[in-house]
């Protein structure tokens, strides 16, 4: 189904002030081409830490990168990596993060122009964008800004006065941790059906969320997700 088919049929039940549909995109290699939590690890530590906070940053990632060889499942080393943040004073972290943003963003090449330019016909098309990332806040909250999304489920960073405590509250927002947040912003939009919805995503742990929609996506050339979703449109990151 095209998108502007999709459009029709969708605009039909919806009510006034509730959007057309939904569309849920990861963020990582999806829509934009770096790996958010760790490239922001790097620059945190180094910024506010100096050569210890290097040394720090490059321990961690050693660390999951250790796991992930030895079949960590993802969402477990994406509680591991919040690990990192323990004793980190969050206001400092939060306004790190619009920094980095800010000097990745001045580069070029940081994003995914395929799925950004995607995203942006959906909104035309009277859609709401929706992040959907194993990331936090500090990452995301500026790259929602700039892509107008609507609203932004990610990991939740536990913050004890004032500090990150290196938990997370409730469960990451990976694997299945995805689906179940998509079903439950879904179900804060009973107008809007599912069947109508999109979605954007790189990795077979996008999977769950993938299959929430009548129109995924599998932007990239990931084998395993290709051969689970056969059906889904495939798109270059290119």
């Amino acid at each position: 189904m095209s998108t502007d088919r999709t459009v029709s049929s969708a605009a039909g039940r919806s009510r006034p002030g509730e959007p057309v549909y939904l569309v849920f995109s990861d963020v990582d290699e999806t829509l934009i081409h770096c790996k958010s939590l760790l490239d922001f690890l790097d620059h945190y530590f180094a910024e506010r830490h100096g050569s210890r906070g290097r040394r720090h940053a490059a321990g961690v990632r050693a660390r999951l990168a250790a796991a992930t060889a030895a079949g960590m499942a993802r969402d477990e080393a994406n509680a591991l990596y919040y690990r990192a943040w323990r004793g980190e004073p969050v206001a400092d972290v939060w306004w790190a993060g619009r920094r980095w943003y800010a000097d990745r963003r001045a580069t070029g090449g940081f994003f995914v122009d395929a799925t950004r330019a995607a995203l942006r016909r959906h909104r035309a098309d009277g859609a709401e964008l929706v992040l959907v990332s194993g990331s936090f806040g500090a990452v995301l909250d500026p790259l929602a800004e700039e892509c107008a999304a609507a609203h932004v489920l990610c990991t939740l960073p536990e913050v004890v006065d004032g500090v990150l405590t290196g938990e997370v509250v409730g469960e990451p927002v990976i694997g299945e941790g995805k689906r179940r947040a998509v079903r439950a912003l879904l179900a804060r939009h009973p107008h809007v059906d599912p069947a109508d919805c999109h979605a954007y995503g790189d990795h077979v742990s996008d999977l769950p969320m993938l299959l929430e929609v009548g129109h995924p996506t599998v932007v990239g050339e990931s084998t395993d997700l290709l051969e689970r979703l056969r059906a889904a449109r495939r798109m270059s990151p290119a």
